[in-house]
């Protein structure tokens, strides 16, 4: 079994072959920003995507370039805070592909709000959209995982592992998600599916704002490529061995802490 295990890894290296060749994705909050630069990334690698989102408009858009691809698209406009929504969804995936290999859990978002402001609504509302969808999608998914395994990756924030003053709610619920994949990583390896985060920041997506001078570690601006190029990796045999962790994809921001570049140097 160890060697086949072996075997397997060494053929994603095999570049005569598309590296997600005839895999099933699933990305939600796929119509913009990062989930459209995963769900695209995700095709152009060789998989076919079912993606949904709430802009219907963008979402066709997607669709159509995924389907420009020469991949197979599935698409539907719905509120990822809608269980039965969320539900149906699902099953027409199954109904529709058979089975799921990868499943980003992308849509979420947040607004900026002292914590004593945020009436029971409001709280409600981040906590189904970052959280509860996550864990619906989850369910919904893994019985459509075949017997070899898939991969989970959970899209969440660098807010998920510092305090975010103003986002307090938003915050935890992207620190829950990172806790919740650690325990799924252990509950579902027997099955062989694979759970991760990815933690971008300062990467531009609808709903950030003017990032204006990030002053990151690495002198460049973040692309919502950079968090899909992330979510290839995990989705493929490239991280077999991979499950239960988080990928930074923020220039540095993570491992600064509260360190910030100024030109050539550091300051705190």
């Amino acid at each position: 079994m160890r060697a086949e295990q072996y075997r397997t890894a060494a053929m994603a290296l095999d570049t005569s072959t598309p590296l997600l060749a005839g895999r099933i994705g699933v990305v939600t909050g796929a119509a913009a920003g990062i989930g459209r630069a995963v769900a695209l990334a995700l095709a152009r690698f060789g998989a076919d995507v079912a993606l949904c989102d709430r802009d219907g408009d963008n979402l066709a858009i997607v669709a159509k370039e995924i389907d420009g691809t020469g991949r197979r698209s599935l698409s539907a406009v719905l509120d990822v805070r809608d269980g039965d929504a969320v539900g149906e969804f699902c099953d027409r995936v199954g109904g529709e592909f058979g089975r799921v290999d990868v499943l980003v859990n992308n849509a979420g978002g947040g607004f900026h709000a002292a914590f004593m402001d945020v009436n029971e609504k409001g709280q409600d509302a981040l906590v189904r959209e970052n959280f509860t969808s996550v864990t619906r999608f989850i369910r919904g998914v893994v019985p459509l995982m075949s017997a070899s395994g898939g991969s989970i990756i959970n899209i969440t924030s660098i807010e998920a592992h510092r305090a975010a003053p103003g986002y307090a709610i938003y915050a935890a619920m992207k620190a829950a998600v990172d806790n919740l994949t650690k325990s799924l990583a252990l509950e579902l390896g027997s099955k062989n599916i694979r759970v991760n985060c990815v933690a971008p920041d300062v990467i531009p997506t609808p709903g950030v704002g003017d990032l204006g001078d990030p002053r990151t570690p690495l002198p460049v601006r973040g692309h919502p490529d950079d968090v899909a190029g992330a979510v290839v990796f995990l989705a493929s045999d490239l991280s077999r061995f991979v499950t239960g962790t988080t990928l930074h994809v923020d220039g540095g921001n993570f491992a600064a802490g509260g360190w910030r570049r100024d030109g050539e140097s550091f300051s705190p």
